[in-house]
């Protein structure tokens, strides 16, 4: 498939998020535009119970919204999140950004999940990021990255703008956390990096990789 311009809003408010996706594609053909550049107000209902169904309704709600260009719809994706505890039987999952409570702040999800660790020796944990494209035409494409690592007893930094769990979790083969490292060398690593190099790649040349799925 030829290198053609494509335009896809990425259905996030989440300046971290905005800026780390935008950083993957960095000189590709694709632009990236949030729910803010287009203009859209409302907010997708993120009620699912997988990171899929999350990051889906997410991407069908911007592609709902979004005006045809050339007598097309945009591209639309989003992704969804989640770290996975094993201490805690995988909690907080596709919570990961509520558990706390729907109104807790960045900072008081951090502490909320250091208090249901406290005294817990096993810190090992998943982070897994599932992406979610829709096309012009609304066909879905899914895409994952997975990374292990740890979890510290106290934060070793400032959380980045809502990633609570950005100064607690150092991946393996690391040893910084998320917070400490700038946004390439994350990118190079990180679950969501992984995630949207799959993308990035399938936009660009129209194939989906083997770490990825088709509908």
């Amino acid at each position: 498939m030829k290198k053609d311009m494509k335009n896809v809003v990425l259905s996030t408010r989440n300046p971290s998020k905005a800026h780390q996706i935008r950083a993957v594609f960095e000189g590709s053909p694709v632009s990236i535009f949030t729910l803010d550049d287009i203009g859209i107000e409302e907010e997708a209902v993120e009620d699912g119970l997988t990171l899929e169904e999350n990051a889906e309704k997410k991407a069908r709600f911007a592609h709902a919204r979004t005006k045809p260009m050339g007598g097309k719809k945009m591209w639309a994706m989003a992704d969804d999140t989640g770290i996975f505890i094993r201490a805690l039987g995988g909690l907080p999952g596709v919570k990961s950004a509520r558990w706390a409570g729907d109104t807790a702040t960045t900072d008081e999800i951090t502490q909320y999940t250091l208090d249901r660790l406290a005294g817990v020796t096993d810190r090992f944990a998943t982070f897994e990021t599932t992406v979610v494209v829709i096309n012009p035409a609304g066909r879905k494409y899914v895409f994952t990255g997975v990374v292990e690592g740890r979890l510290l007893d106290v934060p070793r930094t400032k959380p980045q703008p809502k990633m609570p769990y950005s100064p607690l979790f150092i991946p393996n083969g690391s040893v910084k956390v998320w917070a400490e490292m700038g946004v390439e060398e994350e990118n190079e690593i990180s679950h969501r990096g992984i995630a949207f190099r799959l993308v990035r790649n399938f936009l660009e040349n129209g194939t989906p990789s083997s770490r990825s799925t088709k509908y």
